[in-house]
């Protein structure tokens, strides 16, 4: 294919027209690998509360190259010097950052790979891609894995203030229809700029910051951590755990090749192989649905009732509380629901179970966000900020949960 067909643009509904800046970038996206992202969905099951949110990771990673594209003009522009192999990198790095991602997002973590974080699969696809592309993306691993000596380049991808972060609250926002995520990405990024190799925001874009912080904490109460999309990812989790443990025990699971995988064997980030890889890189949502589909006829009670909840969007109840939950409020429901159903008390934990979240919209003990003052002193966001708000954001919040089934909703939790 010559070089001028591979400059191609995509029409985003968010920026507008998003450009290829070259032939190597185009030949990534044009990677089984990175396709694979149409398949897998931004928000995971969030479409179960707001009807829009079925974007993908192929859409977010391609936004968060356009927004890399944006902060590389301006911080050029601001005298900082960036090679074009940097640049490279940096779009490189940005664009396959959530390669990685199992369907459904985060349930895959959680449930039959054990304990593997995204990040290190992403990882794992970016070492075989550069075997296939002649090491032409060693640089971009370097910035990656935080060894490249020019800090400010792993802030642009992974920290308080990155290109991920800005791109997928406005696009989370965009889709689920939650306005309160939808935030300035276009001013914070001409803000930008890099003191003693950090990356700063100029003073006069600190009330851009405030309002990043604040929408990315209405967005995880709202829509991350919507009570719904909640218990219907905890289900999920359950499904696929319930569904490893029955294969692992000797029965016969109708459900695709690479998901079978994943369900007869233990996956650790030391076994994750090349033939595991390239079965990870077969799995996407498609598989898991098409799984439940057919798993709601399965003969195990557990299975088809969990897995006819998600179908068919008839969820475990769950409540939220400030208040911890002790394990023997929930035996009362535990007993009754196992008597009613005919199953044990230990199997009643697939539907009656508790558990917590936490919400921080910032970190101070991350790496900070960093004002440059007018003086040209920099100081963290919060200590430059006049908003006492800023510092109730820093605190971590954390509710907890129980789920059970609705006909025991009679019973006081």
């Amino acid at each position: 294919m010559s070089q001028s067909n591979k400059l191609k643009i995509f029409n985003d509904p968010i920026y507008g027209f998003i450009t290829i800046p070259n032939a190597l970038i185009y030949d990534l996206i044009q990677h089984p690998y990175f396709q694979r992202l149409r398949r897998i969905s931004q928000m995971g099951l969030s479409y179960l509360v707001y009807p829009g949110a079925n974007h993908t990771r192929f859409h977010h990673a391609l936004g968060c190259m356009h927004l890399m594209q944006k902060a590389v003009d301006v911080l050029r522009f601001k005298g900082i010097l960036i090679s074009m192999d940097e640049e490279n990198a940096l779009y490189i790095a940005i664009l396959l950052h959530d390669i990685g991602h199992g369907p459904f997002s985060h349930a895959m973590e959680k449930s039959i790979v054990e304990d593997v974080h995204h990040e290190e699969i992403s990882l794992l696809f970016m070492n075989q891609l550069n075997i296939e592309f002649d090491g032409n993306l060693s640089l971009a691993i370097q910035v990656f894995k935080g060894e490249y000596n020019r800090k400010f380049m792993l802030q642009l991808i992974s920290s308080q203030l990155d290109m991920d972060r800005m791109d997928y609250l406005k696009r989370d926002s965009f889709y689920s229809g939650v306005a309160e995520g939808n935030v300035n990405s276009e001013r914070l990024i001409q803000m930008m700029n890099v003191v003693d190799d950090y990356l700063v925001i100029e003073e006069k874009g600190i009330y851009s910051v405030e309002k990043f912080l604040m929408s990315r904490r209405l967005m995880y109460w709202q829509a991350y951590l919507h009570k719904t999309s909640l218990v219907a990812e905890l289900i999920l989790m359950k499904i696929l755990k319930r569904a490893k443990e029955l294969t692992l025990k000797g029965v016969s699971l109708s459900c695709s090749e690479p998901l079978l995988f994943f369900m007869q064997n233990k996956v650790t980030i030391e076994t994750f192989d090349e033939k595991t890889l390239d079965l990870f890189a077969q799995l996407d949502d498609f598989d898991i649905i098409g799984a439940l589909k057919s798993w709601q006829k399965n003969e195990d009670f557990i299975l088809s009732s969990l897995s006819k909840m998600i179908v068919n969007r008839d969820l475990l109840k769950i409540k939220l509380t400030s208040e911890k939950v002790a394990n023997e409020d929930l035996q009362p429901l535990k007993e009754r629901f196992a008597e009613e159903n005919h199953i044990s008390l230990l199997d009643a934990n697939y539907f009656i179970f508790k558990g917590k979240i936490k919400n921080q919209a910032y970190s101070k003990e991350a790496d900070p966000i960093r004002i440059l003052r007018k003086d040209n002193t920099v100081e963290d966001v919060i200590e430059s900020s006049d908003q006492l708000n800023l510092k109730s954001l820093s605190k971590l919040v954390t509710k907890y949960y129980i789920c059970f089934p609705k006909q025991l909703l009679e019973i006081s939790v």
